[in-house]
Order: C-alpha cells, then structure tokens, then sequence
C-alpha cells in the first residue's frame, strides 16, 4: 500500500489484505462443516431432557501440527462456558466428534474450540527422529520448556508435579530425559493445561432447545368436551369430562387435548352439518371464538367455570395425565376484541367485517385478525398474554389451529417469548399445508407438527415418508405427532374398512411414532361420513352427542394393550431409530425399533388391507440384532403372550385383518443353560 501526500492509504495491485494477514498470524484452523445445524444455525435443533448430543466437524491446518478441540456449551441465560472433549475419529478426513448429556429442559449455545497442541506435536517430531536414529539435544530442551510453561499455567499438586518432572527432565543422559518427557505421566498433564493462548472458535454460536420428553414421547386423546355427558341435547360439563379421566387412563393416554372451551359466537352461528341456519338450541362450532360471556381467556359457561377448569387440570394431574388446549386466533363476529380494537381486523368497502374464508369453503361465524398494521404490537402483546394466562391455570401443551396462516416472525416472536418464560410449554402445529411452510413451522419453535401421515397408506408410501421423518436432516428439528384422526378428518380409508382400519390405523400411528393421538370415537370405530367428503356425519363440532362408550364392535381392549407395549419397551419411545424391513408382500409392512444397547429391540408387522388375508416372510435383521444367521434367539409375541425359540433371519407370517391384523414381536438373546453345573 501508498499513501499520498492527503494521508489516504491506497491499496496496489497485488498487495494482500489485512484480514488474511490477520489470519495467518494467528495460526489458522479450519472449522468447517459442523454438525448438526439447521439452516446454517439460523435455527435450533431439538433434542429432549437425557439426550446426548453429539456434534461432528472437519478441523485441519496446514502441516502436521497435531490439534486439540473441545465443544463448548452452556445455558442461553448464562455466560459461563462448560467443555466435553472432541476425538479425531477419522484422521485421513479430519473429521472430530463430541458429545454431552442434556440434562436441562432449557435452551442450549453451542460451538467448538480448537488448537495447535504443541505439546503432543513436539512428541510426534521427537519419536520419528529418535526412531530415525536422529539426535535430539535442542529439541529436548524444547519439550523441558513446554513442561515449565504447563507449570506455570497449573496450580496445586499438578503444578509440584510437573516442577518434579522437569526436575528429572532435565537429569541425566538424553535417553533418560526422552523417557521422562515423552512418557505418559508428562504428556496427561501437560495436556491438561495447554497453551490456548492461539485458539480458533468457530465463527457461530448454535442452539438446541432441549424439551422435556413429553415433546417426543405420548399419547394424546383428543376429548370433545361438550359430548362427554349423558343427556341427549345439552352441553357436558367440566365434571363430566372428569368422570371420563379413569377409563382414558386406563387406555393408556397421557395427554388429553381440548378443543376451544371458550365462548361460541352467535352471529352467523353454524348448524348441524356447518349448514347456514343454526336452530336456538344449536351450539354452534367452538372454533367461532368469543361472545357477549367474554373471548379467549373465559370458558363457555355451559361448561363451567374457570374454577372448575383448573380443578380439570387437577384432577387430570392426579391421574398421571396433562391438558393440551386449542389456541385458534380466530374470532366470532361478536368476540369483544371486534368491539374494543376494530383495528385488528379487516372491514370491507361496505363496512361489514371481512369473514374467513378458504374458496369454495366459506367460515362465515369466523373472523381472522389482521396481523399486519400500526396495531401490530399491542396485538402480538395479546395473543401472548393469552398463552401466559391459561399457563398460569396449569396448562403446558397448546395445539395451535392452522399456524400456517399467520405470519412466521409472529410464531418464532410468540414461542421465544413462552419458552423463555416457562420452558416446559410444548405447541403443536396442526399445519396440514405444503412441506416448506410445515417445516418452517418447526424451525422457528414448533415443538411437534402433524404430518401428512393421515393420509399415507400403502406400504412404498409410508415407507418413503418415514424414512425421510425420521433419517433425514428433518429428524433434527420436526417432531411428528401421527394423529389417525381429527373432528375435521374423517379419511377414506377409515370410512371404508371398518374395524380393521381402525386397529391398523391405530398401530401404526402409536409404533412408527412416538407420539400420536385419536379423536375421540376412534376408539368406537365411528367413521360415517359426510357422503363424498372427509368430514363425519352429524359432527359434534357443529351438534351435542352422547356417546356410549361401550357400544359393540370398540377396540378399546386393543388399544390399551398396544399402549401398554408402547409404555413397557423402551425401543417406542423413540422417533429416530425406525428401521424398515424386507417383507416378501407390498400388502404388509415390517419395522423395527431397537435401543442402543440392543436390551430392547421390537418388531412389527401390519397388514396394510382391511378387507383380505396376506401372507409374507419377513426377514429380520440378524446381524443388526447381534447375532449370527444360526443363533436361536427368543421370541414373545406381544399381543397374544406366545413365546418361541426361532433360529434365522426368515419367518412366515399370515395376517388377517379381522383376527390378527399385526404382531408385535420382542426379541431377546437365548441364553443356553449348562444342566451339568449342580444347582446351588
């Protein structure tokens, strides 16, 4: 560079930056190709409480220098930083991994920290000389001043230590100080206290939000609240709907979903069917939020109070269950935010409120709010509030309607805000929408989605979906919840097969998952549609019902037997480790799920067709089961009890759908008995 007789500096041709000059006299590392990130790290990865997480990355310099690295990780909410040692475990391609235990339901930071090792670079030097017959005078008196520094850097008993080592270090003949300096001792405790003085970070902090488990882990029971009762055209009650807990539980649900229990809107109130004319006594849909009893922080009174609300959720608590509730940001047109901030909505040119619609399907009871606009703050600032609210009533799972039609800033705004507040609060998406906007949804702090599972039902299909759910890079942040069922989704596959449907549906739901959930009536094998739609007949979103819950043809005793094999074997609280598995008919599909140490490892095999019998050999994977193609292993097959002992990778199976639809099958190591060793 010039510089002129102005004093400006002008840079000549050739001359080299000075960011690369600061580069290179700072002993550059290369940290490159991290993993896992989502985005670049522009959004966290999920993960739950107990996980390990495990990073990788490509870490090199030019030379020969052997490196050391550390993964660095803390709180979001502290500054103090926590290390867990990185290993080389391929040199030829420079790739380093670490691990840590997650232990906290909160949000984690990231990176990695890396360094020229002098040390153990010096040693790599001096061994290949000394093998080479070299002389080493100097360099020994390098590695005698590499031990003085890492005492100085020490303290306490190490620090006397490494003074000792030096001592003898610098003793006797030149054998007799190699021994001592490239010995074991000096080279643990140097390397305890390295020279990090030229040490490279990584130019990203990431996240991981560490979830409690029950983001991964759960059977929800989605319970329409006003159908819980006994008397034919009257809403239920709270208390009714505690009067059902008992028989849910013992079904094996964890999680019980409310639809909105708000007050219903009675302008442009839906009647049975979603026809236009709602008669006086029709309740109308819980989705059409807010009347003249309040909006969305008050319940209808038809169900209760809000102090039977929290007894609710008491009383769930007690039975080893929690609630999820609706938040729709949607209103009626008679919802009192209309009245007190007009400008949160959209009127049109004739001053009428402008209705949702989705063309040619038209909400004329449900007006959306306007999220763009000078209001948007104190709107943003509401919509919070309303969360915070039924938190502070004991709620911590919220199933969000529709996200995909709000803005993402306000989603990613919304669940930071929650999360910091109270880490243990868990949103649903019910994002039924195209794959980009679904999995946006759970970058910005969806900790579960709904998938397009519902509507996946032939073996290629399912097997190409779960594969990319669960091994993929989605598998880092989208946490499927397999619902076989909504009160909007009636599927065909339901209408038409019946019982068999029904319990096939429900098993792979509840095993290819981790976490799943049903309508209630599912369990009933309810399934009349509206004829030509997806959508039931006589919905409850629109009428009262009164079930009975007992009626001939349920498949009750079915479903707490597959959630008490979910609940008993470890292998199905997990998402990530599903395996598919060659099955010699495209009508029945073979999965798995094994835990790491393989003490648990289940097998599954589903007849895709309720209506015919298929047969199919299955060919379990052996070697993956660590064992050889002639070990006998043992087999429980879980829904009947029968055990065998089987030898070898192949077994037929014949599966009808109206008596054994799928076999479950656990699998564990023979242990041969020696007889002649006497009793003790």
């Amino acid at each position: 560079m010039t510089q002129d007789t102005a004093g400006t500096v002008t840079h000549i041709a050739g001359s080299i930056p000075e960011t690369l000059m600061a580069g290179l006299s700072s002993r550059p590392i290369i940290i490159q190709n991290v993993t896992p990130v989502v985005d670049d790290g522009r959004y966290p990865i999920k993960r739950e409480v107990g996980d390990v997480l495990e990073i990788g990355a490509d870490i090199f310099r030019e030379g020969h220098d052997k490196l050391t690295a550390v993964m660095l990780y803390r709180r979001l909410d502290q500054r103090t930083w926590h290390e867990a040692a990185m290993t080389c475990i391929n040199p030829g391609l420079d790739r380093w991994t670490g691990a840590v235990e997650l232990t906290e339901n909160t949000t984690y930071v990231y990176t990695i920290e890396a360094w020229v090792d002098l040390y153990e670079s010096w040693v790599d030097e001096v061994r290949k000389k000394l093998a080479d017959g070299q002389k080493v005078p100097v360099e020994l008196v390098e590695g005698q001043n590499f031990v003085a520094a890492a005492g100085r850097r020490a303290g306490g008993a190490d620090a006397s230590r490494l003074a000792e080592l030096l001592k003898e270090a610098q003793a006797g003949d030149d054998e007799r100080k190699a021994a001592v300096l490239l010995g074991d001792e000096a080279r643990a405790l140097v390397g305890r206290y390295p020279d990090r003085g030229e040490a490279v970070r990584y130019d990203r902090e990431l996240r991981v939000i560490v979830d409690r488990v029950a983001a991964r882990y759960a059977a929800w029971y989605e319970m329409f609240h006003r159908s819980q009762g006994t008397v034919p055209g009257k809403s239920a009650t709270f208390a009714d709907c505690e009067r059902r807990l008992p028989e849910v539980r013992a079904m094996g649900f964890d999680v019980i979903y409310f639809v909105p229990i708000h007050p219903i809107g009675r302008a442009f109130r839906k009647g049975p069917n979603n026809t236009l004319n709602a008669g006086p006594d029709d309740p109308g849909s819980p989705y059409a939020i807010g009347g003249a009893e309040g909006g969305h922080k008050a319940v209808h009174p038809d169900l209760g109070t809000l102090a039977d609300f929290r007894r609710f959720v008491r009383a769930c608590h007690a039975q080893g269950m929690e609630v999820a509730l609706d938040f729709a940001i949607q209103c009626a047109p008679d919802h009192p935010w209309i009245k007190e901030h007009p400008e949160w909505f959209i009127f049109r040119p004739d001053g009428s409120i402008k209705y949702a619609e989705n063309p040619p399907k038209k909400y004329q009871d449900i007006v959306n709010v306007n999220f763009y606009g000078p209001h948007q703050q104190a709107l943003w600032q509401e919509l919070l509030s309303v969360i915070l609210f039924w938190v502070e009533q004991g709620v911590k799972i919220f199933r969000v309607d529709n996200p995909h039609t709000k803005p993402v800033p306000f989603w990613e705004w919304l669940t930071r805000e929650v999360r910091a507040r109270d880490p243990e609060v868990i949103f649903l998406a019910e994002a039924f929408t195209r794959p980009p906007m679904l999995k946006m949804m759970a970058k910005v702090g969806f900790n579960q989605s709904y998938t397009y599972f519902t509507w996946r039902n032939f073996k290629a299909e399912l097997i190409e979906y779960l594969t990319e759910l669960t091994q993929s890079h989605d598998k880092e942040y989208v946490r499927p919840n397999f619902f076989a069922n909504t009160p909007d989704i009636n599927p065909p596959f339901l209408q038409t097969g019946g019982r068999p449907a029904h319990q096939i549906r429900f098993v792979l739901a509840s095993t290819l998952s981790s976490v799943y959930g049903i309508y209630n009536g599912f369990e009933l094998c309810e399934a009349t549609p509206i004829p030509g739609k997806e959508e039931y007949l006589h919905s409850e979103k629109y009428e009262y019902k009164v079930w009975d819950w007992d009626r001939p043809g349920n498949i009750k005793d079915f479903i707490t037997r597959i959630n008490l094999i979910r609940r008993e074997n470890p292998a199905l609280h997990e998402l990530e480790n599903l395996r598919f598995y060659p099955a010699d008919d495209d009508n029945i599909l073979f999965y798995g799920k094994m835990t790491p140490d393989r003490s648990n490892m289940v097998f599954i095999a589903v007849n895709l067709d309720p209506f015919d019998v298929h047969e199919a050999e299955l060919s379990f994977p052996v070697g993956e089961m660590g064992l050889g193609e002639g070990d006998t292993y043992q087999v429980v097959e879980l829904l009947t009890g029968a055990r065998h002992l089987w030898r070898g990778s192949k077994r037929l199976v014949r599966l009808d759908p109206r008596v054994n639809p799928c076999e479950i099958y656990r699998i564990g190591a023979w242990e041969q008995v020696d007889y002649a060793t006497p009793c003790m």
